[in-house]
């Protein structure tokens, strides 16, 4: 079930440099796609949070299915890649997310929150595949010296669906007036079901369209002429009497797994409770859709960022700059905890930024010098995007007894675990046999 990264030579020199720019680009629309999928959530969750009436640790599920998936999905999804390569691995998960996206349209007309975390959970097991496939897919299309850089600057286009995302998500699903829990309540069970399907319905003509985004993308994926790299992806004489166990004796595969878990965890919840957290009187003062354009800068900041990284990882040591963005995030989290109004809301918008490196930076560094153990540290590290599902669901929970504000100390603790592994946990040290 290896999912090649950086062990396997791409071709050399500059003819095949021309022939993998082709792919490259082609394959940065998946990134992209993505981005946007994911971003999504942010927006959703303070929509059915409200149509709901749910607390902040029930509308966190949302996340937690989501995430989840990427837990149980990323082995089989790993499996099906050995049996079918990178380039129809793809093709097939754009095939799955766009299944789970019209799985949106009979959830919102029961309407049913468990239908919608049922078609989230089929949504991002089409994600999950896109994930355990593209990212060592970006990685095979070119020299191994530079594969951080491709795969930051594969991540700046995942970071612009991102960026997208909240300006059509806000505008199309927060555009209404969400009645509250109090007034829902004084309505007649007849009233109260004709309104939540009026509001969950709000949700079908984006998730229609990207349906068919996605099937339609799937389908160019499945008959462009790209590289398959099946090879690199299974029949691996050479790599069958490893086991995970193997990768994990290395101290910065362990580490490194660790450090993704509390990223995407630290990440997504700073995302997921932002919406709400800039509407409060006394950070924002803002509505929900006025938010959502806030969290696009947000996302916007990862994306420059990840431009920015993709060029300064060409001289500058990834494992330094992970470690200076590590600090810098923290030191934001401290000062949006630490004070109110405009200070809060810039720190924690600005977070986005130093978030930008980190993921494909992580990534890079975790599989590094692994030789056949590549393929195993890598399904490990996609499989640590379960920290997304757990954190979000903890910092929920934080929130509905402590305060959202004061739950923000829990992501600033992950940064600080991340700045250490950027500093010292990377280093690669010959586990002793």
């Amino acid at each position: 079930m290896a999912t090649h990264a950086s062990s396997q030579a791409a071709p050399s020199g500059n003819a095949a440099t021309r022939t993998q720019n082709g792919p490259l680009a082609v394959v940065t629309t998946v990134f992209f796609m993505w981005g946007f999928i994911t971003c999504l959530n942010d927006i959703l969750i303070p929509h059915l949070k409200a149509v709901f009436s749910l607390n902040y640790t029930q509308s966190m599920l949302i996340q937690f299915t989501f995430f989840g998936a990427y837990f149980i999905m990323s082995m089989p999804a790993a499996k099906i890649l050995t049996r079918i390569g990178y380039k129809n691995s793809i093709s097939l998960g754009l095939l799955i997310a766009g299944l789970g996206a019209i799985m949106f349209v009979p959830a919102a007309m029961a309407p049913s929150y468990a239908l919608f975390l049922l078609a989230l959970f089929v949504l991002a097991t089409g994600v999950t595949m896109l994930q355990v496939s593209a990212n060592p897919y970006v990685t095979l299309l070119g020299p191994e010296h530079s594969s951080s850089s491709r795969l930051n600057l594969a991540q700046a286009f995942n970071s612009l669906g991102t960026t997208v995302a909240p300006l059509i998500g806000g505008a199309v699903i927060l555009s209404g007036a969400v009645l509250g829990a109090e007034q829902i309540a004084q309505m007649t069970d007849a009233q109260a079901t004709a309104y939540k399907i009026s509001q969950a319905q709000s949700v079908q003509v984006p998730y229609i369209v990207l349906a068919a985004v996605l099937v339609v993308l799937s389908a160019i994926i499945f008959f462009w002429k790209l590289p398959h790299f099946k090879d690199q992806a299974s029949g691996e004489s050479d790599t069958g009497s490893y086991t995970f166990k193997d990768a994990l004796r290395h101290r910065h595969v362990k580490l490194g797994v660790i450090a993704l878990f509390l990223y995407v965890g630290a990440e997504v919840s700073i995302g997921s409770f932002m919406v709400n957290y800039l509407a409060m009187p006394s950070i924002g003062n803002m509505t929900e859709a006025s938010a959502a354009h806030m969290v696009t800068f947000y996302w916007g900041g990862a994306m420059i960022g990840r431009f920015i990284g993709s060029v300064l990882m060409r001289s500058i040591r990834p494992e330094l700059m992970l470690g200076l963005a590590a600090l810098i995030a923290a030191a934001l989290l401290g000062t949006t905890v630490a004070t109110t109004g405009h200070v809060a809301m810039y720190a924690i918008v600005a977070i986005g930024l130093f978030n930008s490196i980190m993921f494909p930076t992580i990534f890079t560094l975790g599989i590094a010098r692994l030789g056949p153990l590549t393929g195993k540290a890598s399904s490990l590290l996609i499989m640590a995007i379960v920290g997304g599902a757990l954190l979000p669901v903890i910092q929920g929970t934080l929130a509905d007894s402590l305060g959202l504000q004061v739950a923000f100390l829990l992501p600033l603790l992950c940064y600080l675990f991340i700045a250490f592994y950027g500093f010292k946990g990377s280093k690669v040290v010959t586990p002793v046999k």
